[in-house]
């Protein structure tokens, strides 16, 4: 692709990202209907079994979220450099590795399993319903895994509005199966399993159709590059990186929640609930990160690098748009947001303390989050890494000062100053040619 082909504009953002947020919200919607039809059983094992058995399947799976990313900048930068070989062979790679790693959880599933129990131990009946669950649910995980490479390939592309096809097509099939399965016929717990099982694979199906396009008459020159040394290594690498990232991030996470249970029952189910917001956060300015993603990557392999300055530019100004409008709504409607999530009195006031950091929080955190789309299309995985690993130590040894100074508002302090620090040292570590 040469530089003058290359389109960087704020509608060619906008179309790339807002597929992305529809697509995202249609995620949330899959819980409640999961929760919403094994729930009409009327007893709480087989609600507390699928609950227990998604979150261990998740953890899993979101070990190998990774694949997803590196498969984005790779395949962008090929694209940009008009190696359609190559772009094709990235995504073949991040198949076989879905591929086996899906395998590898099937093969593993007895001791990982007995791990996850041991680790959080229920009572007989929840995990007798949750085995079962889960022995029906692990079939699924290669097409899971491998879905987090196409998802990734098709981004690269700026093709989220075929994301967006998969995405209404896979939770809509899966909703559909669940009410047929769990309501008309019956079948309880396994019923909500075989549903997400036969979506899973036929999401797989679709998204491979959905690229079928990607190789064409470059199949055989793809194949031929499949297992090259040294793309290999480059794959490995950013794989690596970016796993230790979101490991870092997610210590992080679990510890927020974690301290901030030694406050009492309530402030802990307060935070939950506000912690909906940074979710909701996250679902809503995802697409910019995923466009910067595109276009960094594609301006990089095709060596124009004022259009990656562009591209940059144009994701933190459409993120930032977008971070102010959630900031207002957050700060008018944060109370009767808060109001339709618990019923609950002493836990609404609770949560009322605490609402004005999440006021902020969209506008402390989105340069992080646009950021590390850029750093991810610039395959500046490295870097990131290293960012994020200083401003996770600075956020732990902030800890040690802010809770003790201002209880749970020191540990929301503490997150907002993750996010900022996050920002700086991505900032910093932007090399000349991103500066700008």
């Amino acid at each position: 692709m040469s530089a003058a082909a290359l389109e960087i504009s704020y509608k060619h953002l906008l179309r790339i990202a807002a597929p992305i947020v529809i697509s995202n919200a249609t995620v949330p919607l899959l819980g409640v209907v999961d929760v919403a039809v094994i729930g009409q059983i009327g007893l709480a094992a087989p609600l507390g079994a699928v609950g227990l058995g998604a979150v261990i399947l998740t953890t899993l799976y979101w070990i190998f979220g990774f694949l997803r990313m590196s498969t984005s900048g790779l395949a962008a930068q090929a694209h940009g450099a008009g190696d359609l070989a190559e772009r094709a062979a990235v995504l073949l790679r991040a198949l076989l590795i879905g591929a086996a790693a899906g395998l590898g959880l099937i093969l593993l599933q007895a001791p990982l399993f007995w791990a996850a129990f041991t680790i959080a131990p229920a009572s007989e009946a929840v995990e007798g319903f949750a085995r079962h669950y889960l022995g029906i649910r692990i079939w699924g995980a290669p097409a899971t895994i491998m879905l987090y490479a196409l998802t990734g390939w098709l981004i690269a592309l700026g093709r989220t509005g075929a994301v967006l096809v998969l995405q209404v097509v896979q939770n809509g099939l899966n909703v559909a199966l669940n009410l047929w399965f769990v309501l008309g016929l019956g079948w309880g717990v396994g019923g909500v399993a075989t549903a997400t099982l036969m979506a899973e694979w036929a999401g797989l199906a679709l998204g491979l159709w959905l690229v079928r396009d990607g190789f064409g008459t470059v199949l055989r020159a793809a194949w031929a590059r499949v297992f090259h040394a040294s793309a290999l290594r480059a794959m490995f690498r950013a794989s690596r990186d970016i796993m230790g990232r979101s490991v870092l991030l997610q210590l992080s996470f679990t510890s927020f929640v974690f301290l901030g249970a030694r406050f009492g029952d309530v402030t802990l189910a307060a935070n939950h609930v506000l912690m909906q917001f940074l979710e909701l956060t996250a679902y809503a300015l995802d697409g910019f990160a995923f466009a910067a993603e595109a276009l960094v990557g594609q301006a990089i392999g095709a060596q124009a690098w004022t259009q990656a300055r562009r591209a940059k530019r144009i994701a933190l100004h459409c993120g930032f748009a977008g971070a102010a409008v959630l900031a207002v709504l957050f700060a008018m409607f944060g109370g009767q947001i808060i109001a339709l999530m618990t019923t609950a009195a002493d836990v609404r006031a609770e949560a009322w303390l605490y609402l004005p950091w999440l006021v902020a929080a969209p506008l402390v955190g989105v340069a992080s989050w646009i950021l590390d789309g850029v750093f991810i299309g610039a395959l500046l995985t490295t870097a990131m890494l290293r960012a994020m690993a200083i401003a996770v130590a600075v956020y732990a040894a902030s800890l040690l000062l802010l809770i003790p100074l201002a209880g749970n508002h020191g540990l929301w302090a503490g997150l907002m100053l993750l996010n900022l620090l996050r920002a700086l040292t991505l900032w910093r570590a932007l090399p000349a040619g991103l500066r700008g």
